[in-house]
């Protein structure tokens, strides 16, 4: 087998449509475009536009609410902590903090902190300071012999 000898399977490429050559093609005059009006323009795209008529994402009513400023907490399970402790990325002598845990490669990117769940079970005597965590989460360090503090935010006085 030589490169220049490697052809296409039969019928795995079509030509390729040519427009604008006359009517008898039938793809001449407008190309199969139709007449005039904005979509037979280049570069037009007009999603969600129903003719004037009021698009449906705005008819429908909206259910909820989006809080513009809602903290985005990076979750970790006390299972995958456990993992990273095993394969020795973390050192339990020490405390384990925000930039202990981002150093680790367990997560990408801190966003508003940390948040410990307790999905799995963590078997190591460890000292935790992170953002946030769930009771169950502090329940289980506290009985492997660990402590898990969470840090509190510095809030401003509104007074």
């Amino acid at each position: 087998m030589e490169l220049n000898k490697l052809n296409d399977n039969n019928g795995a490429k079509s030509p390729k449509k040519r427009l604008g050559r006359g009517v008898g093609s039938g793809l001449g005059k407008t190309s199969g475009k139709g007449h005039k009006g904005q979509k037979s323009r280049s570069g037009v795209s007009i999603k969600g536009f129903e003719g004037g008529q009021m698009p449906i994402h705005r008819r429908l009513p909206k259910r909820g609410f989006n809080k513009h400023n809602r903290k985005i907490y990076r979750i970790l399970n006390l299972g995958d902590l456990q993992k990273v402790i095993d394969n020795g990325k973390i050192d339990i002598k020490k405390e384990i903090n925000n930039s202990a845990i981002l150093s680790s490669g367990i997560i990408k990117n801190l966003k508003d902190g940390v948040r410990i769940l307790a999905r799995g079970t963590i078997t190591s005597k460890v000292n935790i300071l992170v953002d946030g965590a769930s009771k169950t989460a502090i329940e289980q360090v506290k009985k492997a012999g660990g402590n898990l503090v969470i840090i509190e935010k510095n809030k401003k006085d509104t007074e």
